[in-house]
């Protein structure tokens, strides 16, 4: 079982299918190598083990990942009877009384859930240190950051512990753990997974749900099992023309790739990743594709910025709000991380007015994006302006609360504007610095075409693989 470990859920249900392993054997490897890695990296905070084991010796729905184990973010991610806590202590004793439409799909694609994975507060910052269980460290180098918020996720499957995780993404929170931690992470375009049956929008569609897994044909196929609208949900995306598995290994034709090394927002982004995005246009030259530059700084980052931020403050205001009519809480500073309270009280004091300003504002920046699509098929920048940074870089002081939250800027300086114009984009994991860090690249897709960015990858994981690397800390 062990030389499984770092096998892709794809293949796993292949041997589940051809009844070569038992899904029972694949439970129990993943909770030993869990059991075995957890105390150092802190990925799992809510194991699910026994239920998980339970669960494998059913009858399973019979799907694409019938008998994989898999692992659940703790944000977003509600399944009846389970903790669900955003990372924050405010939650810390709620159990959830429903499943998130995303986990049904989950598990009719056979999936079996062994826990649920660490997240910073309401997934505010890209590391994953909430006080309340501690942080996350990164299998590469256990002193850094494995990214956020979807760290603990990105952690166990860069580790071997489970194939793929579920991973969900507001301002990079797929991409930047992927790249931090060596992994292929998509984020789907707008509404392509429904965030039913609570959410139908959040922060006028900045969040997506998806994974970060090992293998490109994963994403693709998982993918496959849980998009689509569900009832009631306010807008989708439009439906694929063919199955994204069956992109995987398609040909690719000759793209036009937009490079760009410079931010949209001006931040000076590290040597190390604009050469990686560098090295990835020119293997992207040698697969026969067309690389042109693309320069984003007419955008106007400062005004981009703080139209995002004040998106993002009033979701957080409004996340504890919905939380404390739900829970029959009143929340107080106490509850929370300075950060997190500093944040809603932005938050509250941003008028609708300068929301819907705001709104307008991105909306009229992602028109100018979607126009410059017409001179390039995908985009290709640095998934982040720095490389996995040291835990605690972005801690705050008790007199500046805020000041982890803008030095974050620097190191996301590219992922947001994904999430603020609803195009699908990926960090695919083509490139390691000289002292063994992951540094990934992304890839930036028209609106709804998810297709072109899985034909790529593919084409791109078959020149330089990836999945023979190893961290340090891995079974």
């Amino acid at each position: 079982m062990e030389d499984l470990a770092f096998s892709d859920a794809t293949a796993l249900a292949d041997l589940v299918r051809r009844r070569q392993v038992q899904p029972l054997e694949l439970v129990d490897a993943a909770i030993e190598r869990a059991e075995r890695l957890n105390p150092t990296l802190n990925a799992i905070v809510t194991p699910l083990y026994e239920r998980a084991r339970e669960q494998a010796r059913g009858e399973l729905p019979q799907g694409p990942f019938t008998g994989v184990p898999f692992l659940l973010k703790d944000l977003l991610a509600e399944t009846v009877g389970v903790r669900h806590t955003e990372g924050s202590a405010f939650l810390g004793d709620h159990v959830s009384d429903h499943d998130q439409e995303l986990v049904v799909r989950q598990r009719r694609a056979g999936l079996i859930v062994i826990g649920k994975t660490n997240a910073p507060e309401f997934g505010i910052l890209p590391t994953t240190e909430p006080r309340l269980f501690g942080p996350t460290r990164n299998p590469w180098d256990v002193s850094r950051s494995p990214g956020g918020s979807s760290g603990g996720s990105a952690a166990a499957v860069a580790a071997g512990i489970v194939p793929m995780a579920h991973a969900n993404d507001g301002g990079g929170s797929i991409r930047i753990p992927a790249s931090c931690c060596g992994l292929f992470g998509l984020k789907p375009t707008r509404a392509r997974n429904s965030l039913g049956p609570v959410l139908g929008d959040m922060m006028s569609g900045l969040v997506c749900e998806h994974a970060v897994t090992r293998s490109v044909r994963d994403s693709a196929a998982l993918l496959d099992a849980t998009c689509g609208p569900a009832d009631g949900d306010p807008y989708w995306a439009p439906p694929p023309v063919r199955p994204y598995l069956e992109e995987v290994g398609a040909p690719v034709g000759r793209l036009r790739v937009g490079l760009s090394t410079v931010s949209p927002t001006g931040i000076p982004v590290d040597p190390q990743c604009a050469a990686a995005a560098e090295d990835a246009a020119r293997l992207c030259e040698g697969l026969g594709h067309e690389v042109v530059p693309y320069d984003p700084s007419d955008l106007d980052g400062s005004a981009i910025a703080d139209a995002f931020i004040t998106l993002f403050a009033a979701g957080n205001a409004a996340g504890i709000a919905a939380w404390a009519r739900r829970t029959g809480r009143e929340p107080a500073p106490e509850h929370f991380e300075p950060l997190t309270w500093a944040l809603r009280e932005l938050g509250m004091q941003r008028t609708a007015a300068d929301y819907l300003l705001a709104v307008g504002h991105l909306q009229w920046v992602t028109r100018r994006i979607a126009a410059a699509f017409q001179e390039f098929d995908v985009w290709l920048t640095p998934t982040l302006g720095e490389p996995p940074v040291p835990l605690g870089t972005f801690d705050s002081p008790p007199d500046n609360p805020l000041q982890g939250f803008f030095r974050a800027a620097a190191f996301v300086a590219f992922t947001p504007v994904a999430n603020f114009t609803g195009h699908p984009a990926m960090s695919v994991p083509l490139h390691w610095s000289p002292d063994g860090l992951p540094i990934g690249v992304m890839f930036m897709g028209r609106f709804g075409d998810e297709a072109t960015l899985f034909r790529l990858a593919a084409q791109l994981e078959a020149a330089r693989p990836w999945a023979d690397r190893r961290p340090p800390v891995s079974a």
